[in-house]
């Protein structure tokens, strides 16, 4: 039997290997969904090691941009993504912001809410700092439904090992479906409340380039991965060797969906 396994968010490099260059591609659409006018003000709540920033910063054409992390090694990783931009980076919590009232004119979040243990409170920051008339928007990844490489991962992990089914229903987030955001965003009086599906193609080159990531033991799937004996783990990567969609070249094409919200401040 495996262990428990332990998730840790802590290294900006097992992101980046794990998730962090499939942020890049959602965090384009977003940007593009949102169709903003140049000049405003941004903050991005949760902003890692600088995905969507980056963005923000490359197409946005901001006035003020500001990224809110609270972890410190992230925020070194962000930095050295946008050395040399006016990005303002600031370590802080989604559910405290140190900023007054009615501060952006775009308060945004990638890929982070679903990791803030009160969910509510930091909603409701979101909206506090936005000005009047200004869009509060975010996205999470689709877990439970729309992100194939880990579809594929628990798949064979569960036609393996029964016991892989909580850290399997721990990756699937009752928050990033589309009417839980609503829901959460709901009581704080949003106008023109919207919500729809940002849909990727995520390529791996190789099985490598599939499995690797998954032996750092960062975040669920990862952290149950480096929690099995070598015998057991090694029946997982040869079961996914076999069941995954792979091309003659090697290549294994996949897709993965965020579900994205933005509303308007009253």
């Amino acid at each position: 039997m495996a262990e428990a396994p332990k998730v840790r968010w802590v290294s900006a490099d097992l992101y980046e290997a794990y998730m962090g260059r499939w942020s890049r591609l959602v965090a384009r659409d977003f940007l593009a969904w949102l169709d903003s006018p140049p000049a405003l003000d941004w903050l991005d709540v949760g902003c890692g090691t600088g995905s969507l920033t980056e963005t923000i910063a490359t197409y946005g054409e901001p006035g003020r941009l500001v990224g809110a992390d609270p972890s410190g090694g992230f925020l070194e990783r962000a930095r050295e993504r946008l050395d040399g931009s006016k990005v303002e980076l600031r370590e802080a919590d989604a559910q405290n912001l140190p900023f007054p009232a009615n501060t952006f004119d775009r308060v945004v979040s990638g890929l982070m809410l679903n990791f803030v243990p009160d969910k509510p409170s930091a909603a409701a920051e979101m909206v506090r700092v936005t000005r009047s008339g200004g869009e509060i928007a975010l996205y999470v990844w689709d877990y439970a439904g729309g992100m194939g490489m880990m579809r594929h991962f628990w798949d064979a992990a569960l036609a393996l090992d029964p016991e892989a089914r909580q850290p399997a229903e721990a990756t699937h987030a009752p928050i990033c479906k589309p009417d839980a955001l609503r829901d959460l965003f709901g009581p704080l009086g949003l106008l023109g409340v919207e919500t729809r599906p940002l849909e990727i193609s995520t390529v791996f080159r190789n099985f490598d380039d599939y499995w690797t990531p998954f032996l750092g033991g960062q975040s669920h799937a990862p952290a149950y991965c480096m929690s099995l004996d070598e015998e057991a783990r090694g029946a997982l990567r040869e079961r996914l060797r076999k069941t995954l969609p792979t091309e003659p070249d090697g290549s294994i094409p996949l897709t993965a969906r965020a579900w994205a919200l933005r509303g308007r401040k009253a």
